[in-house]
């Protein structure tokens, strides 16, 4: 199981909003069965098994080009544990229990 931080960011669109842009890419994770995701104010948190999650993550990347833009960056972090099983909630645990 992997969880994944996800940042897609849009380039030249000629305005400094990029939410319709983030809610296409958004769109897209929530159509993917099996993936648990999570949107925070700087990125969108997915978990799920690593493969699946990379490919929602490539056509996340890639729904901007659709809408016109014709230039993204997109930084993703992958925390892949093998020794035992933490999803997203766990992971906050820890920390605020």
């Amino acid at each position: 199981m992997a969880i994944v931080e996800v940042s897609v960011m849009p380039m030249g669109t000629g305005d400094p909003s990029i939410s319709s842009y983030i809610s296409h890419c958004y769109e897209v994770v929530k159509g993917e069965p099996g993936l648990k995701h999570q949107v925070t104010p700087m990125s969108t948190i997915i978990e799920g098994e690593l493969d699946r999650v990379l490919d929602a993550v490539k056509k996340m990347h890639r729904a901007p080009f659709n809408d016109g833009v014709m230039r993204v960056v997109t930084s993703i972090t992958i925390d892949e544990r093998r020794d035992k099983e933490e999803s997203m909630e766990d992971m906050v645990r820890a920390v605020l229990p």
